[in-house]
């Protein structure tokens, strides 16, 4: 069976067993409301209104009557009502009323199995019985339709596979990936909070975390300035009237924060670094003989995400992305996304990503600007993949609304997609705020901006980072990268003359001179995913070395100080 031919079969499989599942649920539960059961990447959901909340112990009685269904081998059968039919079919079903009063066509379709009958378009099974493998994951909270301002709900999460094997093997996968979850590894490993106190999706970056992060702006800086940008700083705020100019009022106002007022003037938390940019480029008179001209910032924005949708560190309302603006002229623009695709991929495997995915995003429906701006930008996009030889694929209408973008989405060790670089030709915003360059005709010509990221956002990079490598991050990146452990009072003032010597080298050591007992040590340096742990006792102490550990447990034996310093300078260096 081809892939495309295994998939649709998949997704019917889903979407099967989430209506056996709702089946159940009602067999369970009389009274619930029901609202929608969607496929999704990685199974299938149901959303129910119900007389109380639900437990993990619910979930094996639902399962119960689930394989009583499917027992019974039930034909999916479809049916075309009108809608009125539909409304009396669905009258003690809220839900079920609203979408159908959505539903612009006259008629709507519905598929029973048994004496159950759902609101659904399909596809299906032909059957309940040709249902094999399936488990149901795990229960949530949901809003009805995503809005907090509806009802929650209460969401079952499930899966549904061909055979046992491919259940076993994604649970497995399952449990791997709770493992790397950043949220998880995010407080054992001290990295950062968030706080009820402060508001949702809103991070506290504690001294680990922010260390991390610090390293790899520094490495961010290092190589911008090594390619030519210039890094600047631009406000939090600003007069509402400069996002009512640029178009985010207009095409983004659902992410904009509302406008605070200042001495009678509007003023509005920034969503976009670019403004701030362009004010810097217009502050005086541009030659051809200065493009391109290369802003950076690592530039903090703020957009509303409602509650529902924030997790973690991978989508949050205040973000730091690794921005950057290129001012060009028109006929630099294709070498100018050839230069920042090269520099993402560098950046990428700079951290251990060799897998990633492309997408070239085309208008949406909502947009700024001319339709030929439009062409011109997503060719000028397309020929630069195509001169790369870099396979990418078509997403219609994910654009934003100034322009055409290529998107990059990492892949972490686990397969999960995350999203990283973006890179955006426009032509529009240089018109709206007259952003131009004197020609050598001596003429003003309107400049191409290239808005571009090589990381995404800090926050969501390092959600990443934390799932890609379970927390065991590579050595120069380690917040800790080297624990000395005394075996007894009597060796801490040698342990912390190592760790003066491997501090003044730039390593970051630390002694753990508590009264506990050195194997407790060892463990808890292996679960903070400390890369190398020094032993020391009298032999260490009478022949200048140390005892190495790393953090998988190898035993490297004894090496001198000097020996040890090198070692872990390498791995440093190299970024292994």
């Amino acid at each position: 069976m081809k892939r495309k031919e295994r998939d649709e079969q998949l997704e019917r499989m889903h979407h099967s067993v989430a209506h056996i599942m709702a089946e159940a649920v009602q067999c369970v539960f009389p009274e619930a409301k029901f609202g929608i059961g969607p496929t999704i990447e990685n199974g299938f959901y149901y959303d129910f209104e119900l007389p109380r909340p639900l437990t993990p112990e619910d979930l094996p009685v639902i399962k119960n009557k689930m394989r009583e269904i499917i027992d019974q081998n039930a034909p999916f059968v479809a049916q075309e009502i009108s809608k009125d039919e539909a409304r009396g079919l669905f009258a003690a079903q809220p839900y079920k009323l609203e979408l159908i009063n959505e539903i612009s066509d006259a008629s709507v379709t519905i598929y029973k199995q048994g004496s159950f009958t759902d609101l659904c378009r399909g596809p299906h099974l032909d059957s309940t019985g040709e249902v094999r493998e399936f488990e149901l994951t795990h229960i949530a909270g949901a809003y009805w339709r995503g809005d907090e301002k509806q009802p929650m709900l209460q969401r079952i999460y499930g899966v549904a596979f061909g055979s046992r094997e491919e259940l076993e093997e994604y649970l497995s996968h399952q449990a791997e990936a709770a493992k790397r979850d950043h949220r998880k590894l995010g407080k054992e490993l001290d990295l950062f909070s968030i706080h009820e106190e402060i508001g949702p999706g809103l991070i506290c970056w504690h001294s680990r975390g922010a260390l991390i992060r610090q390293t790899i702006e520094d490495f961010w800086k290092a190589e911008h300035f090594r390619r030519g940008y210039d890094v600047v700083y631009t406000p939090h705020i600003a007069k509402l009237d400069l996002w009512k100019t640029s178009g985010h009022w207009e095409f983004y106002r659902d992410y904009l924060f509302s406008p605070m007022e200042i001495e009678g003037q509007q003023y509005m938390l920034r969503p976009m670094n670019c403004l701030g940019h362009i004010l810097i480029y217009k502050s005086k008179l541009r030659s051809y003989r200065n493009l391109p001209l290369k802003y950076a910032e690592l530039g903090t924005v703020y957009r509303y995400e409602r509650t529902g949708v924030l997790y973690g560190l991978a989508r949050v309302r205040g973000f730091t992305q690794d921005d950057a603006h290129i001012f060009c002229r028109p006929a630099q623009v294709e070498e100018e996304v050839l230069e920042v695709l090269r520099l993402a991929q560098f950046m990428m495997s700079s951290f251990g990503f060799d897998q990633y995915e492309l997408f070239l995003s085309t208008r949406p429906e909502k947009y700024a600007g001319t339709e030929s701006m439009w062409v011109e930008a997503t060719e000028s996009l397309k020929r630069v993949l195509e001169r790369l030889a870099l396979p990418y694929e078509v997403d219609p209408g994910q654009g934003v609304f100034y322009g055409p973008k290529i998107d990059i989405k990492l892949k972490d060790a686990l397969g999960h997609v995350w999203q990283g670089p973006t890179i955006q030709v426009d032509f529009n915003l240089p018109q709206r705020f007259g952003v131009c360059y004197i020609g050598e005709d001596g003429s003003e010509h309107s400049v191409t901006m290239i808005h571009r990221t090589v990381l995404g956002s800090m926050e969501r990079f390092l959600a990443c980072l934390i799932e890609h490598y379970g927390g065991a991050f590579p050595v120069w990146l380690s917040p800790v990268q080297a624990m000395i452990i005394p075996i007894a009072d009597r060796h801490v003032d040698y342990t912390r003359k190592i760790e003066s010597d491997l501090k003044n080298e730039g390593i970051r050591a630390l002694v753990d001179d508590r009264p506990e007992r050195m194997n407790l040590k060892i463990r808890e340096a292996q679960l903070e995913k400390v890369p190398y742990m020094l032993i020391v006792g009298d032999k260490e102490v009478a022949s200048s070395s140390a005892s190495l550990r790393l953090r998988n447990g190898e035993d490297l034996g004894l090496e001198t100080v000097a020996e040890i310093r090198s070692r872990i300078q390498s791995a440093i260096e190299t970024r292994s």
